[in-house]
């Protein structure tokens, strides 16, 4: 989910909400809104991942949420490949960009990061592209993080049963940066 921080205050999330500070505070105290106390203080602060569980169950417009830049993981073995899109997506879309030449860094990236879109290629020279994507949809903090595949070598067919895998998306190479702009697009949409 879209928020630039991992924990609100009451004062942010009404904001969000667009609602009064004092209705976030009655929403946290009858446990409706899950959180918790500063020690020794009253002060309370609200998980960005438990704001959007409540939005979601109660029907609040999550589209205002997303006035961030969309923060996009390029995962790629072919350093040549990854500095191309980083390069041209850098220089023709408002996206940020990080990226990532393995799983291991890949898992580094996303926990630090948070992207929104997750670009994988989904044959990473240390194979590991399956137990990422398994491991990024375990994560409750990344629940929300798209992931589009990559890939060169995959008939139509194989491509389409990478939605029981855990893709969202996916692009077959070579393609062009118009078609990696409408997979990123595309696929927040759906997170919306």
């Amino acid at each position: 989910m879209p928020f630039d921080k991992e924990v609100l205050t009451t004062g942010e999330v009404a904001k969000i909400c667009n609602v009064a500070p004092r209705t976030v505070s009655k929403w946290f105290d009858s446990g409706a809104l899950k959180g918790y106390r500063i020690p020794g203080s009253r002060d309370r602060r609200i998980p960005a991942g438990e704001l959007t569980k409540f939005m979601r169950a109660h029907g609040i417009p999550i589209e205002g949420v997303n006035s961030g830049r969309t923060r996009v993981l390029i995962v790629d073995g072919e350093k040549d490949v990854v500095e191309t899109l980083n390069r041209i997506l850098t220089e023709q879309t408002s996206y940020e960009i990080h990226t990532a030449v393995n799983s291991f860094q890949a898992g580094m990236e996303c926990e630090k990061f948070k992207p929104h879109v997750v670009l994988l290629d989904i044959h990473l020279a240390d194979g590991d592209a399956k137990a990422f994507v398994d491991n990024l949809r375990r994560n409750e903090h990344l629940q929300f993080s798209r992931i589009v595949a990559m890939s060169g070598k995959l008939t139509d067919g194989q491509s389409q049963a990478l939605r029981s895998q855990g893709f969202d998306g996916f692009l077959k190479k070579p393609f062009q940066v118009r078609q990696v702009v409408e997979a990123i697009e595309e696929v927040t949409r759906l997170a919306a």
